[in-house]
């Protein structure tokens, strides 16, 4: 039996000592010799002292002592593991990976992934990983880097998938104003040919939206791109921001129908000072 939980807390030490903080509850239970009663008293217990973390069912966390006053190290440290444990494929995105980019001046409040299954919300300690669910994740796989972490590494979207992803989840991305924002400081670091070999993947309103938007940041090289993935006869009209025509009878009206992007414009982006 564990003694009040010294044996797991003793355990979960020395993973902290040898660089590891993640473990599944099965792999607990084989190495301390305890049934599984025994063990989720146990680490009841750390939980309270907030020693450990589960942001799954069968899946902990240790806490470094550095990180006991936040209840949790960061995400980047135990999200690949996570996801691993969720048997689904993930990547870092959108509002985070633009500030792992060095494209976000402000800071970033939610740690946001893109995963292949829907998954709930996680809180973990003073932090808030949100999923967001992509089927096709194959189709996306070359947009995908690694991204060296404190320990390991993680997935996370390149500058031309974030621009993508921004304006397919715009309503986690701040909005069309702050989506504008972070293209201008994104924009620079992307390349041309890889974003546009991201575009089949997307939605065509989604590519008419980011091509308007770069064009109007003038990131010419990169808008082309994007529009020689499009059918100009086959596109339809779409708004600049659909949030604005939640209700039709309160819209604003329209102040421009840019024709070669196909997009309808009722209040202009206005990018936050940088």
């Amino acid at each position: 039996m564990i003694n009040d939980s010294k044996n797991l807390w003793a355990y979960t030490t020395n993973l902290i000592a040898s660089g590891r903080l993640v473990f599944a509850r099965e792999e607990a239970m084989k190495a301390l010799g305890v049934g599984q009663g025994a063990f989720l008293d146990a680490a009841e217990k750390l939980q309270k002292k907030q020693q450990l973390f589960s942001p799954r069912q069968g899946f902990y966390v240790a806490v470094p002592p550095q990180y006991l006053r936040f209840g949790s190290p960061p995400p980047s440290f135990f999200i690949d593991d996570l996801m691993r444990h969720e048997n689904t494929p993930y990547y870092v995105g959108l509002l985070k990976a633009a500030e792992l980019h060095g494209a976000s001046h402000q800071a970033v409040m939610e740690f946001q992934v893109i995963a292949g299954k829907q998954l709930p919300a996680v809180h973990a300690g003073r932090s808030r990983l949100v999923f967001y669910f992509r089927k096709d994740m194959a189709d996306v796989a070359e947009g995908i880097e690694e991204y060296k972490t404190d320990t390991g590494t993680m997935k996370v979207s390149s500058p031309e998938l974030t621009i993508l992803d921004l304006l397919r989840y715009p309503h986690a991305s701040g909005g069309i104003n702050g989506i504008a924002t972070i293209l201008h400081e994104l924009a620079p670091k992307a390349n041309a040919e890889k974003l546009a070999k991201l575009c089949p993947a997307f939605e065509q309103s989604v590519l008419q939206r980011a091509g308007y938007l770069l064009s109007q940041e003038g990131f010419d090289d990169l808008a082309e791109k994007i529009h020689s993935c499009l059918g100009q006869g086959s596109m339809q009209w779409v708004e600049l921001d659909r949030s604005l025509i939640g209700d039709p009878d309160l819209a604003p009206a329209i102040l421009e129908r840019n024709k070669n992007w196909r997009v309808i414009v009722r209040q202009m982006p206005e990018r936050d000072d940088v």
